[in-house]
């Protein structure tokens, strides 16, 4: 079976018209992208559940996007950039090509892009399993997944 894909085409500002075909990682490459997000997300003092990052873009899903965004930037960067290699600048139907950066003028189109990469990766957890995860998430997001502060650091 081949991977998902989907086009994005932006819809305001430089880049207004522009599309980009995002498609899906191998299934190896998503499990360790996954796992290495929980465990920076986990380095980022917040509480991961027990077995969650054995569940790979499942477990991801549980996490939640927001809470991505308390990365520190060291250890999102090379997240952030393996996340945009599922991109390619579609400039007609039958061309296709990677990235360039001149490709993408605005943050905006490049912020839009990655919340499209990460709902392409999603939508098969939230397809397949959407009506029996619903209170499990509610219920693992309320009471397993808190911030705590991180630790001090002692100078080298």
């Amino acid at each position: 079976m081949a991977r998902k894909e989907a086009t994005f085409t932006a819809e305001s500002g430089r880049d207004k018209g522009k599309s980009f075909l995002i498609t899906e990682m191998a299934a190896s490459q998503a499990e360790s992208w996954a796992i290495r997000v929980i465990l920076a997300v986990g380095n980022a003092g917040i509480e991961i559940p027990d077995g969650l990052a054995s569940q790979g873009m499942a477990g991801l899903m549980a996490v939640g996007y927001m809470n991505l965004l308390k990365i520190p930037y060291e250890a999102a960067k090379p997240l952030l950039e393996e996340m945009m290699g599922c991109v390619q600048y579609a400039p007609s139907v039958t061309v296709k090509r990677p990235l360039i950066e001149d490709d993408i003028e605005e943050v905006t189109t490049r912020l839009s892009i990655r919340k499209a990469v990460w709902n392409l990766h999603m939508d098969f957890f939230l397809d397949e399993n959407k009506s029996t995860l619903e209170s499990d998430l509610q219920e693992s997001q309320s009471s397993s997944l808190s911030i705590k502060p991180l630790p001090k650091r002692s100078p080298r």
